[in-house]
This record gives C-alpha cells, structure tokens and sequence, in this order.
C-alpha cells in the first residue's frame, strides 16, 4: 500500500460530541454560542478534530509549500521566476511579511521546496522534497504525470508526520510559486464549476493586459488537458503546481493524525479542493481563515463548507492570512479555558 492510500484509510470522523460541548462552553458568559460565531465555530471544530475538550493553546506550524510554474512563461505573472527564489531567501531572513505575521501567531516557518526551478541557498532550513524543477506549461498538456503529483503530494505527507512528531498539533497552510494563481484558478474552474472569466483573478499586480493572458491560458489549458472533476487527482496532475500538490499531502497527512489545518487564500484553498476531492472526511479537518479578493475565493470556501473567519481583502498568500486567524482561535481556547475551569492554565 502506498503512502497516499495508508493516509486516506487513516482519516476519521472528527467527535462531533466535543464539537457540541466546547459551543456550549461559550454560553458561559452569556448568550447564546451563536452570538461566539465563527470564533466560537473555529474553536470548536478544532477541538472535534484533535478528539478532546481540554484544549491548551496549541504549537503551530506554518508550512510553506514552494514551486513553480511552467505557464509562467506565457507572461501571466507581473514576476519573473526568480522572484520565487529571492522570496526563500526573505523567509530564511526572517524579513518577508509571512515571517512576521507567523511569529505573531506564535507559528514556526517551515520551508519546502517541492518545484522550485532555480537554486536555492543550500541551507538545512529549506526542507528538499523536490519532484522537478518546475512543472510543465499547462497550456501546452498536463503540468505533471500522475506518478508526479503522488511523489508531491506524499512528500507533504512526509512533512506533516514529521512536524507531528516534533509536537505541532495546529498547521497553516502557505505557498510561494510564480504563477500559482493561474494554476488554482484553473483548479477552482473545474472543480467548483465556475466559469474562467470568474475563477481567474489578477493574483499579485496584474493589470489588464495580463489578467486576459492569464484568463487565455486557463482556457487553453482546460481545452487540451480536460480535466475530469471526478478524478482530483487527475485535475492536480493536469492543471495543478508542485507547491499545491505538497499542500494536499500537508492537509491529508494532518487529517491523519487528528491535526487541523488553517486554509489560507486562494492557492490553498485549490490544493483544499483537490484534498476533498480524495478525501470528503479532510476537510473536518480544515479550518477557514480569510476569503481574499480573489473573485471565487468565496465559491471555493462554500464548496469546501468553511466560513472565513476575516474578511481584509487580501490577495497576499503565504499564509499571512492563515497566522492572523490562529491568533483567533488561541483566543477561542483561552475563552473556553476559563469558562470551563478558570483554575485551568493556558500552555
């Protein structure tokens, strides 16, 4: 059995009966649950995914799956490719928005490289699960082979059991790759059945003129590879990323082990989509935090069942939406905490 298919066999039901105790642990301080909303929602769900009420404030992991793009080379990026490897520098600097906004979370970065086309620092911080160096132009035939997008997909497996090991019981989802947004929004037509004019989005300084060579290359993209919607993993290997393949494997591999994980913009919000695709149960394990600008974002959460705990609109990624909404839920834990137990201390 393969390490993909041990993964799916091991996700559960979350304990739907914790779910409804940590709500009513809200009417604490009067009210009603619902009057909590999404922070009494996010709480909630959490803890009906790690399978207790005894919650404490959880170690948190910021995964950050990178890659690139063969279609980048259409123009549908304002970025050439090297952008990506000088971002990975910004991460390891500790100097990029992500970092920031991760350590005020209380989240430790966690870099892989699954697809980036250029060369990296060499440095013990950059996890090496490369497939290749970048994947193919989708416009031209599939980004990826299948036997491709299981290699990704179980390398982000891999990594999600190792930061389980090291303790990690909260994860949140980040990607960097030039030409990613083309690729989700490729995604998020086919599986959430949106017309392209409404899944693709002007990413990150698009202006007109290439938010139609963008919308253009989703359309060739769809037309040659037809991908099938009731295959994920056909749509992943045809139209998707290395970066979003990795992501799946992170979501998977965290259902598997009972350990949620924070969906970010629209990037992981697709590699969300290919998840529930393989595996309905997965996304009792996911947990919204923002809908971006994007113009499908907010179809893709509903297709996932996730209500966004922000609304900033932001088109940023990297998971700086993701860190903003762990502190929400730390929050959460913090408030049940002391209406069950004000005794209790918050680790």
């Amino acid at each position: 059995m393969s390490l993909l298919q041990d993964t799916l066999q091991k996700i559960q039901q979350p304990d739907k009966k914790i779910e409804r105790e940590i709500r009513a642990a809200f009417a604490q301080y009067g009210g009603q649950p619902a009057d909590w909303g999404v922070l009494a929602d996010l709480t909630a769900r959490y803890a009906a995914a790690r399978g207790t009420g005894n919650l404490t404030i959880p170690r948190k992991a910021m995964v950050l799956m990178a890659a690139d793009h063969g279609v980048a080379v259409r123009g549908v990026s304002a970025f050439s490719q090297e952008v990506t490897v000088q971002m990975i520098c910004g991460y390891l600097a500790g100097c990029a928005g992500a970092n920031v906004m991760a350590r005020h979370a209380g989240a430790d970065m966690v870099i892989v490289d699954v697809g980036v086309k250029g060369e990296l620092p060499d440095d013990p911080r950059i996890i090496n699960r490369k497939v290749a160096r970048g994947t193919a132009d989708f416009a031209c035939g599939p980004a990826m082979t299948r036997t491709e997008a299981v290699k990704a997909m179980e390398a982000g497996i891999e990594v999600a059991y190792k930061c389980v090991e090291k303790g990690y019981r909260l994860f949140g989802l980040a990607e960097m790759g030039i030409g990613n947004t083309t690729s989700s929004a490729a995604i998020t037509a086919v599986m959430c059945n949106v017309p392209v004019e409404q899944a693709v989005g002007r990413g990150s300084g698009v202006g007109d003129v290439r938010l139609q060579i963008k919308k253009n290359a989703v359309y060739k993209a769809l037309e040659i590879n037809r991908p099938d919607r009731a295959d994920a993993l056909d749509v992943l290997s045809k139209i998707g990323g290395f970066e979003i393949a990795g992501l799946v494997g992170v979501i998977l591999g965290g259902a598997a082990c009972r350990v949620p994980v924070f969906v970010d913009g629209i990037i992981t919000t697709a590699a969300a989509l290919i998840a529930q695709g393989l595996s309905p149960l997965a996304c009792e394990y996911m947990l919204g935090s923002h809908v971006s600008a994007e113009p499908a974002h907010q179809e893709m959460l509903a297709a996932l069942g996730l209500p966004a705990a922000l609304n900033l609109e932001m088109r940023l990624g990297e998971g700086t939406g993701a860190s903003l909404a762990m502190t929400l839920l730390d929050a959460g834990i913090a408030l049940v905490n002391n209406g069950l137990n004000g005794e209790r201390p918050v680790l």
